[in-house]
């Protein structure tokens, strides 16, 4: 790849990251600083883009971004960055090399969904993005501060594109920032389901993975993050 085409991918990654963390701010998730997304640099790919932790959600932008690398430490962009941030993050993405970003922040349903440390069920439509698709960390370590708890996220969620932190919240992966943040969005509608239906109905097998094929399409997902950008970014 040219350098200018690195370039040009570096800077439209850092670009989705801020707008997802404006998405989350303007869902109301955040405002304790909770939360972070992830960019895998495409040129020093074992980096990460996340937003400087001194800055608020619904003011990120590409500028505010610094660049961590494997050892923690900030290289590129300006500012610090939390360590939870970093013992997450790392080892998840140094474990899935297909995956270009992480999203999770602490929301109204997933935090609590969590506590039950169950896996979801396909009860709705969204549900069914992650039919099979997602794993529980069934651990007490809700307090992050090292690379072995993240090592122990990373390998509970294996393949998967979601996985439900017992007691902590909701994570999702993907291939790009814009699956990761709508992926997760849709996670913690999923959430919201299952604390809010009384006796839900599972969707069969067969039909959740029909489902699943057709809202897991690259366009389908990229559709949804544009939507979401579009009713809650009105700023860089």
């Amino acid at each position: 790849m040219a350098i200018q085409d690195i370039s040009a991918v570096r800077e439209e990654r850092k670009r989705q990251v801020a707008h997802g963390y404006r998405v989350f701010a303007a869902l109301g998730w955040g405002d304790l600083g909770d939360g972070h997304i992830s960019a895998r640099d495409p040129e020093r790919t074992d980096c990460f883009w996340l937003l400087d932790v001194d800055t608020p959600f619904g003011q990120a932008s590409a500028d505010n971004l610094v660049l961590v690398e494997p050892d923690g430490n900030v290289r590129g962009g300006s500012g610090r960055t939390n360590l939870p941030a970093y013992y997450i993050h790392y080892p998840i993405l140094a474990a899935r090399p297909d995956a270009v970003s992480v999203a999770h922040t602490h929301t109204d349903y997933g935090t609590p969904y969590s506590a039950s440390a169950k896996p979801m069920e396909p009860i709705t439509q969204e549900a069914c993005i992650f039919y099979d698709d997602h794993s529980v960390f069934d651990d007490e370590e809700v307090q992050v501060q090292d690379l072995d708890c993240g090592e122990r996220i990373a390998a509970e969620l294996g393949r998967h594109r979601g996985i439900v932190l017992r007691n902590h919240g909701l994570l999702t992966v993907g291939a790009s920032v814009k699956h990761a943040v709508a992926w997760f969005v849709m996670m913690e509608r999923v959430a919201e389901a299952h604390l809010k239906a009384r006796d839900p109905q599972p969707i069969s097998h067969n039909a959740a993975l029909y489902a699943k094929a057709d809202l897991t399409t690259d366009e389908y997902t990229e559709s949804v993050f544009d939507f979401l950008v579009g009713h809650h970014v009105h700023a860089p």
